[in-house]
């Protein structure tokens, strides 16, 4: 990451947004970080230079992810905090190649590796289950895992209870592009938004009162239903690996369990 990543933004500015963002006054900010209001006031409006353990601090108290945090360093005159590679590059081929292992373990149920855009990085064999029901067009690399899910020729057509998922999937992009330092993620919003309301659908709607929201999926050989979780790696000191995260669907019924064992296992 160069200055010009942040050209024409200022420290000041960056640090408004996020502590906005965390919707914090100045006051909050400051008791937190037992950093005085009048001060964080400076550094806002370019009054005060911030010392470089006075930006690693507020961006720790503001919880901003690594890019973020790179971003305030260069803008405040000083080099990246962070390292930032390339998941293929040398230094990070012993965590690619765990990750590897820890998809291929999932079988015969679905995963995927996905980076902080959602674009798809690596996935298992079982993942063909749901990419043999999009149109080819929409897997040409990035393939982006959220698109496929709620475009009209993706997945979106094969879910039986997509009023339900596509809320879920818009309103948790919706967390995460708040708190991520990625303007691509505002993008894929508005254009996952376009897609609800082009298919008459609520953005908005609230589930039904479920322990779990599960993927139920009208397949060509039968009905599927799945849930997923989320993981990421715990205390990534690299912008990639800080942004990479493992989705995993399991099985939500012995008849999908059945299916994905016979075809996958």
């Amino acid at each position: 990451m160069t200055a010009a990543t942040v050209t024409g933004t200022t420290f000041g500015s960056l640090l408004r947004d996020w502590r906005q963002r965390r919707r914090l006054t100045q006051l909050d900010l400051g008791l937190q970080a037992a950093v005085s209001a009048r001060h964080l006031s400076f550094l806002e409006t370019g009054r005060s230079r911030p010392s470089r353990d006075m930006v690693l601090l507020l961006a720790e108290e503001l919880d901003v992810p690594l890019r973020g945090r790179n971003e305030l360093m260069v803008a405040a005159g000083f080099a990246p905090a962070y390292t930032q590679h390339a998941l293929d590059d040398t230094e990070l081929t012993d965590v690619q190649r765990s990750l590897q292992r820890i998809l291929t373990g999932h079988e015969p149920y679905p995963a995927v590796l996905v980076d902080g855009q959602w674009n798809m990085l690596g996935a298992n064999r079982a993942v063909a289950l749901l990419t043999d029901l999009v149109d080819p067009a929409l897997l040409t690399p990035p393939v982006n895992v959220l698109r496929v899910s709620l475009h009209p020729r993706g997945l979106a057509p094969h879910v039986l209870d997509l009023p339900e998922y596509a809320a879920h999937l818009v309103s948790r992009l919706r967390r995460q592009a708040e708190r991520a330092a990625s303007t691509g993620l505002r993008a894929l919003l508005t254009e996952l938004t376009g897609y609800c309301r082009d298919a008459g659908l609520d953005p908005a709607a609230h589930p039904r009162d479920r322990i779990v929201l599960p993927l139920r999926l009208r397949h060509p050989d039968q009905e599927l239903t799945m849930f997923s979780t989320v993981a990421v790696l715990g205390a990534p000191l690299d912008v990639t690996l800080d942004e990479i995260a493992i989705e995993s669907f399991f099985p939500a019924d012995d008849a999908t369990s059945d299916y994905l064992r016979r075809r996958f296992g």
